[in-house]
């Protein structure tokens, strides 16, 4: 089977840095108010999560938003920005202070709003983390490109990741392996920003009924998903017939129009993406984490 063409080797790998951001609560109520109008005080965004990482199942967190792994950001907003726009999915993440300095990671998503960037790490690095720590990424994918699919754009996916995750053609579309497939109608947060390049948006998981007809109480961290009627071209939207990829970047939500977060990888206005279910399609077991 030949290889899916890129234009990888004139992409610019650029080095972006960031430090573990330290977890914050609104500082007049700590609480969050449920659909069901249930205040409640919740883990959520940012810092270290020592026993929250990649393939993890979502229904097994008790939080709002958690991220998994390390949550970093860049002090700077304009740098910021370069972060979180440059790092993509499957980048080498490297410590440079503190006392897991010189250890090794991998993106595996990034949050919008937070604006933050998510990294794995080994647990018995996580250990050795705290707030502060400056983290490098040797961002490499921004501008990829597959010639023999110019409806298809990529966005935030390192093109190591992709050539492992996505191997195949048929009758003129790309095969891209998902766990689950997900219906544009349940799309909310993050829907309708003018680019798909950083941050996120959100699976609502509050009708029993389509959560159960599609599988979506097995998500877990780091699953690939196929958003069906949803393109993210310029911009996140419902299409009929286009289909969005991304990947499940944090946990469910209890807030209206919230819920696990999916950073988009792959958008075809046309429908030139033809997503098959499989249930290794976790960003775990593609790079071995």
């Amino acid at each position: 089977m030949s290889p899916i063409k890129t234009n990888r080797d004139k992409l610019v790998r650029l080095s972006v840095t960031g430090q573990v951001v330290h977890p914050r609560v609104n500082p007049r109520s700590p609480y969050r108010i449920s659909i069901h109008g249930e205040p409640r005080v919740l883990p959520a965004t940012g810092g270290v999560a020592y026993n929250v990482r990649v393939g993890r199942r979502v229904d097994s967190i008790v939080g709002d938003h958690v991220e998994p792994g390390v949550s970093m950001k860049h002090p700077d907003v304009e740098s910021n920005g370069g972060l979180n726009v440059f790092a993509c999915v499957g980048n080498r993440a490297e410590v440079l202070s503190g006392k897991a300095s010189g250890s090794v990671g991998v993106v595996t998503g990034k949050h919008g709003g937070a604006e933050h960037v998510m990294v794995d790490f080994p647990e018995d690095v996580l250990e050795k983390m705290v707030p502060g720590d400056r983290i490098l990424v040797r961002s490499f994918g921004v501008g990829l490109e597959l010639p023999d699919f110019p409806d298809i754009k990529c966005m935030s996916l390192d093109p190591d990741f992709f050539e492992k995750w996505v191997t195949e053609r048929r009758d003129g579309k790309l095969v891209v392996p998902v766990t689950h497939k997900v219906p544009a109608g349940v799309m909310g947060s993050g829907l309708g920003r003018d680019n798909a390049f950083r941050g996120d948006y959100d699976i609502t998981m509050f009708d029993p009924q389509i959560v159960a007809e599609h599988g979506l109480d097995t998500l877990r961290l780091g699953d690939l998903v196929a958003i069906m009627d949803a393109d993210a071209t310029y911009g996140r939207y419902y299409n009929t017939g286009s289909v969005t990829v991304g990947i499940i970047v944090h946990g469910d939500s209890i807030i209206a129009g919230h819920g696990p977060g999916v950073t988009c990888l792959l958008s075809s206005r046309s429908g030139a993406i033809e997503p098959v279910i499989d249930s290794g399609a976790n960003i775990v077991e593609i790079l071995g984490l």
